[in-house]
């Protein structure tokens, strides 16, 4: 099988496998599926049966290598395909198949890439409630050391329809997404990747203004691992370290024989900055982080860096992996210890295990609780009010890419910036192929990590769990409500007893009143 890619074709929840086959290679259709067909029940039951896709199309030449995703991009809420293929004048071009449930797949769009192409992520970049697409670009890599010269950050971002910015029915009727119904699929979206003034929806911002140096020397960028035979692409990584809702970039950066990882945060677009046009137009761009990142810059031997929560308290910190002195790769976790007055959220669908009901050991003794597993495909779109009332909405997707060293978490994390209130709505979209493949939660606590189970029937109710983070100013929030409530009792007690007094000295004067009348 070559360059399988994990989705869940049939919307059964379980993990197949799109690939090639030697057989089928070279022909019209070259696609085949690994359908997940396991039945535990069954002791001698395959894993796997290879078939024909539905997919509506004329298929392409996967690229060797590709940066095949399984992520929404037409902002149903249901996870696509994105195909990286080769065309037969030598260039790269791209195939996104739209996911029809039962009916299967149909291609959608197809556009040209650009030449120097590297590996392609998926993000949401401009919190915009839509997936973009981030790639590098290199005129020249060497094969020997992994290293692109003239490279470039390219963000396509994905044009669909936006936010209404109220509830109001009129302002839905096919013109915009209302905040409380994000899950609309958008048939006209597109992206587009022409490098022109008129195009806002494309920007490419060159390594080399992101990072000047004095003597004049390049700065290369770390494309491929070559530890390996044949090397691994590196992707850019994405995360959103600093809680703004927007994600930053990871990337290991090349500066005469030194391999050192550097944090980019994205900035909203202004004059000088680099992706952004003379005038400061644009949509975000990214400032190399130079404060608290001493751990970074002291790594000289850098193979590839990514983002993840080692430590579970909400922050994303970084893993590396460096070359070592004696030739034996070595891992160095750096902890993020910079406080940041955001919030974040954690979430994660599961497809399920023993139906969702409750498994049983082997000889049906232990009773316990399924969990399941993360899977590729699911999809969350939430918005949230900032401190100043304005309402944003953003889209996240669960391990869209799980090939060549993505190391992705198997949990979705993004930050929410600042906020006075709980998470507006949040949508959390699977691959079933049931009428509704999403539902909607309100009211979700900031700071917190929720756990979704799709149900593995249609008709039956999904499943949710909220776990909140202990922190560290739980303690003082506590003492402060005990004093607050404390002060409040004493207030209330000294009214009742001078109310109390009052009443007494207004009784007594009332007993020493004569009345004359009846006299």
């Amino acid at each position: 099988m070559a360059q399988p890619i994990t989705v869940d074709m049939d919307g059964d929840m379980k993990i197949d496998f799109l690939g090639i086959t030697p057989f089928s290679k070279g022909s019209s259709s070259p696609l085949r599926l690994w359908q997940n067909v396991w039945n535990a029940s069954q002791p001698d039951s395959p894993l796997f049966e290879i078939l024909e896709p539905k997919l509506t199309g004329e298929q392409c030449t996967l690229s060797n290598p590709h940066s095949n995703a399984v992520v929404d991009l037409n902002g149903d809420c249901l996870a696509d395909i994105f195909l990286v293929c080769d065309d037969s004048g030598g260039r790269k071009r791209f195939q996104i198949w739209v996911n029809n449930k039962d009916d299967g797949f149909s291609l959608a769009q197809t556009g040209l890439l650009p030449s120097g192409l590297q590996s392609i992520t998926f993000a949401d970049m401009d919190r915009d409630g839509t997936i973009d697409m981030v790639f590098t670009t290199c005129s020249y890599v060497s094969s020997s050391s992994g290293l692109g010269t003239d490279c470039a950050i390219n963000i396509a971002y994905n044009k669909q329809l936006p936010l209404c910015a109220s509830n109001s029915p009129s302002k839905s009727a096919g013109s915009c997404r209302p905040p409380d119904d994000l899950c609309v699929a958008d048939p006209d979206f597109k992206f587009d990747l022409r490098e022109s003034g008129d195009n806002d929806g494309f920007a490419r911002i060159p390594i080399s203004s992101l990072f000047p140096t004095s003597d004049g020397t390049s700065t290369t960028l770390l494309v491929l691992d070559t530890t390996f035979n044949p090397p691994v692409p590196l992707p850019i990584r994405l995360g959103d370290a600093n809680l703004d809702g927007f994600p930053d970039l990871l990337q290991v950066v090349a500066t005469h024989s030194d391999q050192t990882p550097k944090l980019l945060f994205s900035v909203p677009c202004e004059r000088g900055l680099p992706g952004c046009a003379q005038d400061g137009r644009g949509r975000r761009s990214f400032k190399v982080t130079t404060k608290g990142v001493e751990s970074l810059n002291a790594v000289k031997d850098a193979i590839s860096a990514t983002f993840l929560d080692m430590d579970e308290d909400g922050t994303l910190d970084i893993m590396i992996q460096r070359k070592g002195s004696n030739g034996m790769p070595k891992v160095l976790f750096i902890q993020n210890n910079l406080y940041y007055d955001a919030f974040f959220l954690k979430a994660i669908v599961l497809n399920g295990a023993c139906g969702n009901g409750w498994c049983y050991s082997p000889n049906g003794t232990i009773k316990y609780h399924p969990f399941g597993v993360s899977y590729a495909g699911a999809s969350y779109k939430y918005t949230v009010l900032d401190t100043s009332g304005r309402r944003s909405a953003a889209q996240v997707g669960q391990l869209p890419q799980t090939a060549y060293h993505s190391l992705m978490a198997p949990y979705s994390y993004f930050g929410l910036g600042r906020t006075n209130n709980y998470i507006e709505n949040l949508f959390v979209g699977s691959t079933i192929h049931s009428k509704e493949h999403y539902i909607d939660m309100e009211g979700v606590i900031p700071n917190s990590k929720v756990v979704i189970l799709p149900p593995p029937r249609e008709g039956e109710p999904w499943k949710r769990e909220l776990f909140l983070r202990p922190g560290a100013w739980i303690p003082w929030v506590t003492v402060t409500v005990i004093i607050g409530t404390g002060l409040l009792a004493v207030i209330v007690f000294v009214l009742h007893m001078n109310e109390k007094r009052e009443d007494e000295l207004e009784r007594r004067r009332a007993s020493h009143h004569i009345n004359f009348d009846a006299l």
